[in-house]
């Protein structure tokens, strides 16, 4: 069984707060290139999606495992940094349900634990909703954080 953090997410729509705004903007930049965008960053999850075209596809019609992967580790990564801290990949692991098909891929990171570690889900679907791959994945969390989030609140 998993146990979840509390789901901290404002209303659909709204504004994202600046350095979450800075960090979706600087993951955008390094996978401008595979047709693959963060939407959404919040403290503790990330929604991507992927626009499919013909080179995300195999030889089947299908999309590639490959790409359903860095769909998820992009969301991945934008949730495990989310909170200001960098926060680098340690061990994921894929299972893949169904072919991924239709226009769009949507993958979804969550937060399931955090400490000096963390472990992320992150789930993939189509355009049909459907559930494409589900991914578990630990990182592993720096006391490096970037220069635009603010200062991290010490607990008393």
């Amino acid at each position: 069984m998993l146990i979840r953090w509390k789901d901290n997410r404002k209303e659909s729509g709204a504004a994202m707060e600046p350095h979450l705004e800075q960090l979706k903007k600087l993951l955008n930049e390094e996978d401008r290139y595979n047709g693959i965008q963060v939407e959404t960053i919040r403290p503790g999850s990330a929604e991507a999606v992927m626009e499919v075209c013909e080179e995300s596809l195999n030889g089947l019609g299908a999309v590639q495992g490959g790409a359903i992967f860095t769909l998820a580790d992009l969301a991945l990564a934008a949730a495990a940094n989310s909170r200001g801290s960098k926060a680098v990949t340690q061990n994921s692991t894929i299972s893949y349900l169904r072919p991924g098909s239709g226009r769009k891929l949507r993958a979804v990171a969550t937060e399931v634990s955090r400490g000096r570690t963390g472990l992320y889900e992150v789930e993939v679907r189509g355009e049909n909703g459907k559930l494409v791959a589900k991914i578990m994945s630990g990182v592993f969390i720096s006391e490096e954080r970037f220069d635009f989030f603010p200062a991290e609140k010490k607990e008393a």
